[in-house]
């Protein structure tokens, strides 16, 4: 089992991996919407953290010679599910094409780190 911090990734708020990784599938922890750059700070709306969460994912995934292309399931998880659900549907299905839609879990939560709307994580499987 390998335990990664990817250099130049976003900052953990809390102690863990950026992933873990074992027996080809990669376990990436669920990413905020804020950036290396600006840890804690979050844009506004769904669909800007969104787009944010999602460049986090690739920077962790790029840091271990993957991309989106690899992910196998993502689990979201959205602090205003009703408002924001079909507005992050749109915004995240840009990021695959659709034949290749990962499995996929979305669930309501009441409270994310840095009071996010949303967090995401992914498992990705490296090519045999």
């Amino acid at each position: 089992m390998q335990f990664h911090m990817i250099s130049g990734g976003p900052k953990p708020v809390a102690p863990f991996s950026h992933a873990v990784e074992t027996d080809g599938f990669v376990f990436v922890t669920g990413q905020m919407p804020d950036t290396p750059e600006s840890p804690g700070v979050l844009p506004d709306g769904i669909e800007a953290q969104t787009h944010h969460v999602m460049a986090n994912l690739k920077t962790v995934l790029a840091g271990l010679g993957l991309g989106l292309e690899h992910v196998v399931m993502a689990r979201i998880y959205l602090t205003r599910f009703k408002q924001d659900y079909e507005a992050m549907n749109a915004t995240y299905r840009s990021y695959f094409p659709a034949d290749r839609l990962p499995a996929r879990t979305c669930v309501g939560v009441t409270g994310l780190a840095y009071d996010a709307l949303i967090e995401v994580d992914l498992v990705a499987r490296r090519p045999d």
